[in-house]
């Protein structure tokens, strides 16, 4: 893959509420990682992220110790911490494990989708397509994390929830290296299959839409690693 470098996140002021600061900070800091808002190369410390969140720099640090300890983020240099290198060996696993999880996720999902859900999702989709022909690549990005959570937290499965975010953790920070790849189109036409078979309860339409999602992703992927 190719060598981005390094740069700084500036990132706006964002003050957390007293009292659940603890995990609210850890929640925030996960949040921008899984809206692609800290991407491979940018560099996060601790006190930027405390100016950030009006908090002191302890709660972060507890938020970065356990992003690290579970290989979410890794210590780039000195107190500046980062998005770990992607392996081909970490993007296979990463891509098996999505295939399992997310699909069964959404199976799950499919009878307890309202129909207020559904409409989201067909605006999740209207909205990605306005980002792609912008340009916009974090509002795509935000609407991708929330179309796909949107179908997984309707699985009713808290532990399988917690599973499928932890590999969105992983995987999620690399999207932004997709732009320019033609791959966000790819998968917002996945999208559009994922809520028609959604509304029709196609399990099988709805197992191949959320795999070519993942697939047609991870392959592009896999090219920039060789």
């Amino acid at each position: 893959m190719r060598d981005t470098g390094t740069k700084a996140l500036v990132l706006p002021v964002m003050p957390v509420k007293r009292g659940t600061f603890q995990d609210e900070v850890y929640r925030r800091v996960c949040d921008l990682i899984l809206d692609g808002e800290i991407e491979p190369g940018q560099l996060v410390t601790i006190q930027g992220l405390a100016n950030a969140f009006g908090v002191s720099a302890m709660p972060v640090r507890e938020a970065l110790q356990r992003l690290t300890t579970a290989k979410v983020l890794t210590v780039i240099s000195g107190r500046s911490i980062g998005i770990p290198k992607l392996s081909l060996d970490l993007l296979n696993d990463l891509r098996r494990v999505r295939l399992e999880v997310e699909t069964l996720a959404a199976v799950w999902a499919l009878d307890h989708l309202t129909p207020e859900d559904i409409a989201r999702l067909d605006q999740l989709v209207s909205a990605m397509a306005g980002a792609i022909a912008d340009g916009d690549v974090k509002r795509y990005l935000h609407g991708n994390r929330e179309f796909h959570f949107t179908i997984y937290m309707a699985s009713g499965s808290e532990v399988l929830l917690g599973i499928t975010e932890t590999l969105w953790l992983r995987i999620s920070p690399f999207f932004n290296l997709l732009h320019g790849s033609g791959n966000y189109g790819v998968a917002n036409a996945a999208h559009k299959d994922i809520v028609k078979a959604l509304r029709s309860h196609d399990v099988q339409a709805l197992e191949q839409g959320i795999r070519r999602d993942i697939g047609s992703a991870a392959e592009v992927l896999e090219k920039m690693l060789k």
